[in-house]
């Protein structure tokens, strides 16, 4: 993966923040009650975990002497014990491939209530992730 694809995955990343930021109700009712809401959400949220997970197996590919992560959640904590992220935002983002997973293969099991959490008060982790990828890969 080369600067330009990092840049393109980050792009893509940010797009899907704003767009759950922009589409996120007042409400976690709001969100139970509205499908086409929970959709455009699950979606973005899907893929920016996958964007953010893209990225951190390809800086455990690049790494020197960082193992190969035998689970996408363990790549996040790789680039913690490197101190290429924060504990807290490896644990976060490893919790987002959970989602992730969910959303992907039994989306009829998804609580509307903890993605309104998510949206409400763990964005702030993907974008400290797009920061700490902006500062490895393309400064």
């Amino acid at each position: 993966m080369d600067r330009e694809v990092v840049e393109q995955k980050l792009e893509s990343l940010i797009r899907c923040l704003d767009r759950v930021e922009t589409k996120c109700p007042a409400t976690a009712d709001e969100l139970v009650a509205n499908i086409d809401l929970q959709d455009i959400i699950s979606l973005n949220l899907t893929r920016a975990v996958q964007a953010c997970v893209d990225i951190a197996l390809h800086w455990a590919a690049q790494t020197p002497n960082v193992k190969s992560p035998a689970t996408m959640g363990e790549a996040f904590e790789l680039m913690a014990s490197a101190g290429a992220l924060t504990d807290d935002v490896a644990t976060n983002l490893r919790k987002a491939v959970g989602f992730r997973n969910i959303a992907v293969h039994n989306y009829d099991e998804i609580d509307w209530a903890i993605v309104f959490s998510i949206c409400t008060t763990r964005l702030r982790d993907f974008r400290e992730f797009a920061r700490a990828v902006d500062a490895i890969f393309l400064q």
